[in-house]
């Protein structure tokens, strides 16, 4: 992308008014984006973004800017638009390249040797699966993506790091009616690999996922409503962790004071039983990084260990802030255009030691979430509002019945110490998180857990 000589000079301009690091920031990524409707191409697109950000620092104060021309005049005018935020006089010189660092990505069926025709027999075969399905599958709507994202970040402090990473997703939606109502099943699954991804991800179950809750939720009473106790199944059932709990762990929230977990270290923020882990290592996963966007390597991070909460998430600016908390890899951005900041990569509750049939056999009365939907929470207060896109009414430590239109509402860190079962199997759902620093993949993940008490919201009444 550029040599290190030309990359050394642009972090020697950003630094001339004073600012004590600087960083270049360089991509240039091919997506692919295929959109299908009951089994018709609607749309096939190719795009390429490549581009250029540098940010310069002094203390706590930063300052951003970016191009999509990188030759050596438009990045030089780049480092010193940065650093004319930055008033003063130079302090620093960069220090020569010594840390050098590259990505480790097994990528053995690249998306530029994949024909179209390749992905479009993807979609095909999920809609043929949910149309099967039932005869009340009237619409299936499918979508490919895939990514092939590479990198290079430098910095004044002398690390240069390189990497690709290569990822894909598929999306079906499938709509069943009856009676001019309507009821909508999703699944999404993703990779960080290239597009022999698709060996694992199997397309006829995708579809038949996504038809089966729509067709369940079609013949679904509304939910009842009121605080009772919730079994939460694992993959997706982790974004009460990832958004309830784990955005009020980033130092974007921690570091300015704005976390009901803020000066916790140490204490016990959870359940004895809970154990909860951030991990950008894990081979072939959707939220994988070798190293983050600022070089720092990848790593687990346990941040609650038996209750106790461990670390933060923190990148170099939020440490700055947080008087010198280590960093932990969790630097992140979306693109070229965003600075970096703290964020998640696979996140999840670590497997526990109960039987998963017990935790519903044992409840009593209560809801099992057997997906969760979006939904919102409040980093200062913890309080959160999730969607259960597919849920069932439990009685006497029975299902009895689905039910449609529930949501969770409740606050983080009360919801943690209110977990009293973890089951021993984990696994993990994909998604998009949104943050300061634009959208990013990430992991959410859990066993399936029992939370004694949450606020179940409802339309309707006794089942």
């Amino acid at each position: 992308m550029i040599s290190k000589s030309r990359a050394q000079a642009v972090l020697d301009e950003a630094l001339r008014t004073g600012g004590d690091y600087s960083e270049l920031f360089m991509q240039d990524s091919e997506f692919n984006d295929l959109q299908m409707i009951n089994g018709a191409v609607e749309n096939a697109g190719y795009q390429r973004k490549a581009g250029a950000g540098i940010r310069v620092l002094k203390g706590t104060r930063s300052a951003y800017a970016f191009t999509a021309d990188t030759s050596d005049e438009a990045l030089l005018e780049a480092a010193r638009s940065a650093a004319a935020a930055i008033t003063g006089a130079r302090e620093y010189e960069s220090v020569a390249f010594g840390t050098e660092r590259s990505g480790s990505c097994t990528y053995e069926h690249r998306f530029s040797e994949v024909e179209n025709a390749d992905r479009i027999a993807l979609l095909k075969e999920a809609t043929t699966s949910a149309k099967a399905y039932s005869d009340e599958i009237t619409q299936v709507a499918a979508r490919y993506l895939d990514v092939d994202h590479r990198i290079m970040v430098c910095n004044s402090n002398g690390v240069w790091a390189t990497d690709r990473r290569p990822r894909t997703r598929v999306f079906v939606q499938a709509v069943a009616m009856k009676d001019n109502e309507a009821q909508t099943g999703y699944d999404s699954p993703g990779l960080g690999m290239g597009f022999e991804a698709y060996r694992r991800i199997n397309m006829a179950d995708v579809g038949k996922t996504a038809a089966r809750i729509a067709v369940t939720m079609l013949h679904a009473p509304e939910c009842p409503a009121g605080p009772v106790p919730v079994v939460i199944d694992g993959g997706f059932g982790g974004v009460i962790l990832h958004e309830a709990c784990v955005h009020s762990l980033e130092a974007t929230s921690v570091g300015r004071g704005n976390s009901e977990f803020c000066g916790k270290l140490g204490q016990r923020i959870a359940s004895d039983i809970v154990t909860a882990v951030d991990d950008g290592t894990l081979p072939g996963e959707w939220g994988t990084i070798t190293f983050d966007d600022e070089g720092t390597p990848s790593q687990r991070n346990v941040l609650i260990e038996n209750g106790v909460l461990k670390t933060y998430l923190v990148d170099l600016l939020g440490s700055r802030r947080m008087d010198g908390h280590p960093l932990t890899g969790s630097s992140r951005r979306q693109d070229y255009t965003f600075a970096p900041t703290s964020r998640m990569t696979n996140t999840f509750f670590a497997e526990g030691n109960d039987d998963e049939e017990e935790m519903i056999a044992t409840m009593g009365e209560g809801l099992f979430a057997a997906r969760m939907g979006g939904g919102s929470v409040n980093p200062l207060t913890g309080e959160f509002n999730f969607a259960v896109t597919e849920g069932y009414w439990v009685r006497d430590g029975r299902i009895i019945s689905p039910v449609r239109g529930a949501t969770l509402i409740g606050k983080g860190a009360e919801v943690l110490m209110k977990i009293d079962r973890i089951g021993r199997h984990m696994w993990m759902g994909q998604g998009m998180c949104g943050s300061l620093s634009g959208s990013i993949p990430t992991n959410v993940g859990q066993p399936r857990i029992r939370v004694s008490e949450i606020t179940v919201g409802g339309k309707g009444g006794a089942l």
